[in-house]
């Protein structure tokens, strides 16, 4: 049994992960902390948790301080630039700790993160250990951390999508187009004037266009799929939903493949990969298909002159692209079931 903590609890994802969590067959405790609402239970936060009963915790928002000292899993819900310190912590009392901020995500090579997120290592030696989480890719390496940089959301679809063709040299690695429509919760719990209902309703809207701090991840990780240099064009949208994202991505391809010679190749990759979907001929995936659920549904196509190849990603931005897939790394690291506590379905509508 665990002793589990989450920093940033009253966040999306912090909430995303407690709902995950309280279903898990092995915490024995869930410590929570909130800078906002520390000292309040989180129910006062989000209703919905207001049945838990007090067998499976209080759900008490207390101090960062506190969480992190009692508990051997640590989560980290803070925003960027702030879990260096309780990752130290945790780390120097043996315990596991999963960031789902970006600040572990590009290890070693500081300039990049500096240079995207503005924020410098205070002990580089830190981010070298860190793993990147995203188990399709990395499970070996997951298996034995216990530092841990969750993917965000759009390099997770992004990257899932493109890992085969990637992997076997079928796609050129210059001509790679990526367009991502995420929900609102995307952008966190604090309102800004573009999730504002009236500025995002009945509209579809790109934004951050060449310049949003996701492409330098999606990159990195695509070119260690490749195992050479990626260059990718990213292009992210705000869509009128809550949650969800779709990657609609283009590539040319290296040889001459149909649709069937792809959907048989992702089929074959994939075929071991419990959370990976890959859905029949004919079929496009959907964002309401993986809606509460930890899974990313694939749908492959070819355009109609034969040398562009079209993959369409979906995921659950909050789940698989944050708060689930943590889930699945920290079963991974322990050496639990990876599946544990997210078979959940979607729901049917």
């Amino acid at each position: 049994m665990l002793d589990i903590g989450i920093l940033g609890a009253s966040g999306y994802a912090g909430a995303e992960l407690v709902r995950i969590l309280l279903a898990h067959p092995e915490p024995k405790t869930l410590r929570l902390s909130s800078v906002s609402f520390e000292g309040k239970k989180l129910a006062s936060v989000y209703p919905s948790f207001t049945s838990v009963k007090a067998g499976q915790g209080s759900l008490s928002l207390e101090s960062a301080d506190a969480v992190i000292e009692k508990s051997s899993v640590v989560f980290s819900c803070l925003p960027h630039g702030y879990a260096e310190a309780a990752a130290k912590r945790c780390l120097a009392k043996e315990g596991l700790f999963i960031d789902i901020s970006a600040d572990f995500r590009f290890g070693e090579d500081q300039e990049s993160y500096t240079s995207w997120y503005g924020k410098t290592y205070g002990d580089p030696e830190l981010y070298a250990q860190a793993v990147y989480g995203l188990p399709e890719f990395n499970r070996a390496a997951i298996r034995k951390a216990r530092l841990i940089a969750n993917p965000g959301c759009y390099p997770t679809s992004a990257e899932l999508g493109l890992y085969p063709v990637l992997a076997k040299g079928l796609a050129d690695t210059e001509s790679i187009v990526i367009d991502s429509a995420s929900g609102v919760t995307g952008a966190g719990r604090e309102p800004t004037q573009s999730t504002h209902y009236p500025e995002c309703a009945d509209s579809i809207s790109p934004y951050k266009v060449g310049a949003h701090r996701h492409q330098p991840e999606i990159d990195r990780y695509l070119s260690k799929m490749a195992g050479k240099p990626v260059s990718s064009v990213f292009t992210p949208h705000l869509a009128p939903m809550n949650r969800g994202i779709v990657s609609t991505i283009y590539f040319k391809m290296t040889k001459a493949l149909d649709a069937k010679d792809l959907h048989e190749l992702y089929s074959s990759f994939y075929a071991e990969e419990f959370f990976v979907r890959i859905l029949p001929l004919g079929s496009a995936a959907s964002n309401r298909n993986v809606r509460l659920s930890n899974f990313c549904d694939i749908s492959l196509h070819v355009s109609s002159n034969g040398k562009t190849g079209i993959i369409v990603s979906t995921i659950d931005n909050m789940i698989k692209g944050a708060a689930g897939q943590a889930v699945q790394n920290m079963n991974l690291a322990l050496g639990l079931e990876e599946t544990e506590g997210l078979t959940m379905l979607p729901p049917a509508f």
